[in-house]
């Protein structure tokens, strides 16, 4: 059989690209009051922000676009976009107040001098009344904007502002300062309380990976009508806050703080770490835990009686994603009581457990009784409903829903804002509102946007089963799963070229979401595989523990039947199969040409994981090396020297004499994850043993590459190595 034609120049790959870079992502949404016409119609304002990458610009671009539904509370009448999308400029974080009337911003813009410089600005409908200078004030460091520790929460009254930034620190000047001569004593003194000599180059810890630069957060207050702003005292020195909010009488702020002693750990992607609820009293300055503080838990989210708090949980010290329990906290009873627990193992695999680091920021139904949730089920992401009364979890799918990936954005008085993808289908937005409990199949979505499906790619699931002699003696019988794309128009007889995908992680998931590379893959004429192996989230608590100690082999061995399998059963060639993985991916794809040296004709691998001990000492997660080497991990102890050789030997650098494949290395010099040293070692390696390989260094990029230029550029060029080896 012949191979399928690939669009092979590199003019025509670039437009390809260009095209479908341009598709947005949805990043967050709010829903304004319910507004009633004088002729009693009901109507709500959607006010809904994206991202977008400008190539030409070298940036990510972010553009706000509104909406308006006509509704009667039970029904979507008529919905409609409100003109075109406007790009926003500067704007770092940004918060409705409850009733809808105000509206907190946090803008970063550029002095004279190109320093960076941060304001609050309070905006009433149409115009700002409050734009206060935070850098000028020097309370406090720069304000946080990531997902982990971020909150910009307005109080019940409207009066005040809370948010959280990186504590202020002493100047610090060297003891040989020139200055010093000409200071009275009355002036050192003085000068004293606001430097200190001899600290200029003393080491803050951060939080790592995506987190860089932000160590010890404090809560910070903002009066909106005096323009005061206090931070908070009575924060335990031993946690960094963050998620904060409002208590239900305005009396005092909730959080969560994470233990950042005897040191700090990665915490982006690692929802495993020390962390406990708290309760600080404005009154009183007294502080309280409100959860158990030997766990890991996130996510708090407050019901619209303002009676209880949702939050998530899950282990410490284990595997970085898992499976979580929903838990619920009575703020008048002081009762913790467990909504959903984990779930090992589903019999009848309609709710695999939670895996999410996030629940939506409004996530409660209008009677405080049930909460939306997005999760993974296997190879998707689904809506689940959960009646915090019963525990009782239901799908939130009607009988219409397109097959795909589903988020919840907002939910405001059971008006549910929500976004869908899929492999063939850009992120488009949906609204449609809760039906009454055991109802769930009855809701009606209607699309705000038209949906831009992609033609020429065909998408579907697979299901995968262990061969007898690799089942997993502890947890056996468990599955896995894969997404396969391919070109809807294939010549008859014709064989396709297969890019088979690791996910990193190890336990993370591919879900059936609309994902760059793969779209653009597919469009040139390619076959694309994404293994979600046994260890993935999505498949219940036991499939996650089924890797621990097993890496570098039982993930091996999925990728490689997952790929057999669809040898049998789709129009690949044979000998047309390359490889392209970044993290554990890179770690998988790096392993699969050492053990299977004569299958693959490529390989791309991008931040890999190739040398495990090597990178227990420099990487942001230690912990990391230690678990998935089926070891357990405390901040006291080291692995015994039989141990880091279980470690080596897990780790695919011992297999390097053994490869045959091409490979292309992509790095981030700023990666703190994966420090860029395991795939420089692992390229020498390669060198050395006569194997041709090409390496990539991205200035200024971490862990994900995600820089506009690095990311573009790193295509292009994964898609004519592929090429030249393929024709080669």
């Amino acid at each position: 059989m012949a191979a399928a034609q690939l669009i092979s120049k590199p003019k025509d790959i670039a437009a390809l690209y260009r095209d479908l870079c341009q598709f947005p992502s949805l990043s967050s949404v709010s829903i304004g009051p319910e507004v009633t016409t004088q002729y009693g119609g009901k109507y709500s304002n959607i006010y809904t922000e994206w991202s977008q990458r400008d190539l030409d610009r070298n940036e990510q671009v972010k553009f706000c676009r509104q909406y308006i539904v006509f509704h009667d509370n039970n029904t979507v009448v008529y919905a409609s976009a409100c003109g075109n999308g406007s790009e926003i400029k500067g704007e770092l974080l940004s918060s409705e107040s409850p009733s809808g009337a105000l509206k907190a911003v946090l803008r970063e813009t550029k002095n004279k001098n190109g320093e960076d410089v941060q304001f609050l600005e309070v905006w009433d409908r149409n115009r700002k009344v409050k734009n206060i200078n935070l850098t000028a004030l020097e309370k406090h460091g720069k304000v946080y904007e990531d997902e982990q520790f971020g909150s910009l929460s307005w109080s019940h009254s409207e009066t005040h502002l809370l948010y959280i930034a990186e504590k202020k620190r002493p100047k610090t000047k060297s003891f040989f300062d020139a200055g010093d001569s000409a200071v009275t004593i009355e002036e050192e003194d003085e000068c004293a309380r606001k430097t200190v000599k001899g600290d200029q180059f003393v080491l803050h810890e951060d939080w790592g990976e995506g987190l860089v630069n932000k160590s010890v957060p404090a809560l910070c207050v903002l009066d909106i009508e005096s323009g005061n702003i206090s931070v908070l005292e009575g924060i335990p020195s031993h946690v960094s806050p963050g998620q904060a909010f409002w208590s239900p009488d305005d009396t005092g702020v909730l959080f969560v703080g994470w233990w950042h002693s005897p040191y700090r750990v990665g915490l982006k992607y690692c929802a495993n770490r020390r962390s406990a609820l708290f309760f600080v009293d404005l009154t009183g300055g007294k502080c309280e835990t409100l959860s158990c503080d030997s766990s890991a838990v996130f996510s708090p989210r407050l019901s619209p009686d303002k009676c209880r708090i949702v939050y998530l949980k899950c282990g410490v010290f284990g595997p970085h994603q898992q499976c979580c329990q929903m838990l619920m906290y009575d703020w008048y009873t002081k009762v913790t009581s467990t909504v959903v627990d984990i779930v090992q193992r589903s019999t009848d695999g309609q709710f695999e457990g939670i895996y999410t680091t996030l629940l939506a920021p409004f996530c409660w139904s209008a009677d405080s009784q049930r909460v939306i949730m997005d999760t993974v089920l296997h190879s998707q992401q689904v809506l689940f409903v959960v009646d915090t009364m019963t525990g009782k979890v239901t799908a939130l799918q009607s009988k219409e829903s397109s097959p795909g990936s589903w988020k919840i954005m907002a939910i405001d008085r059971d008006l549910l804002v929500v976004r869908f993808s899929s492999p063939n289908c850009p992120s488009t937005v949906k609204v449609g509102f809760l039906p009454p409990a055991g109802r769930e199949e009855d809701i009606t979505w209607v699309s705000l946007e038209e949906e831009n499906s992609i033609a020429d790619i065909d998408w579907s699931y697979k299901t995968h089963k262990p061969p007898q002699e690799q089942e997993n003696t502890q947890y056996p019988g468990l599955d896995f799963e894969s997404i396969f794309l391919k070109p809807q128009s294939i010549l008859p007889g014709s064989q396709l070229p297969l890019v088979v995908y690791p996910h990193g992680g190890p336990h993370s998931t591919f879900v059936s979401e609309w994902m760059l590379f793969p779209a653009v893959l597919c469009k040139m004429g390619f076959a694309v595989q994404l293994v979600n192996y046994r260890g993935s989230l999505g498949f219940g608590q036991q499939s996650v523990m089924s890797l621990l100690g097993k890496v570098g082999d039982q993930d091996v061995k999925d990728m490689q039947t997952a790929v057999l399998h669809s040898l049998q059963t789709e129009p690949v060639h044979p000998h047309k199969i390359v490889l392209c993985g970044g993290s554990h991916g890179g770690f998988l794809s790096c392993h699969l040409i050492g053990q299977y040296p004569e299958f693959y004709k490529a390989c791309i691998v991008r931040n890999p994981v190739t040398n495990i001990p090597a990178m227990a000492g420099s990487t942001d997660i230690p912990d990391w090396c230690n678990v998935e080497s089926g070891l357990t991990f405390s901040y006291e102890t080291l692995p015994e020297a039989a141990q880091w050789g279980d470690m080596l030997n897990k780790s695919p650098i011992i297999y390097v004499s053994k490869v045959k494949t091409p490979v292309l290395l992509m790095l981030g010099a700023e990666d703190r994850r994966v420090p860029n040293t395991q795939g420089l070692e692992y390229y020498k390696a390669l060198r050395a043993h006569g194997v041709e390989a090409r390496l990539l260094w991205y200035p200024g990029n971490n862990h994900s590459l995600a820089k506009v230029d690095a990311e573009s550029d790193g295509f292009m060029n994964i898609a004519l190595w592929l090429l030249r080896h393929l024709k080669e």
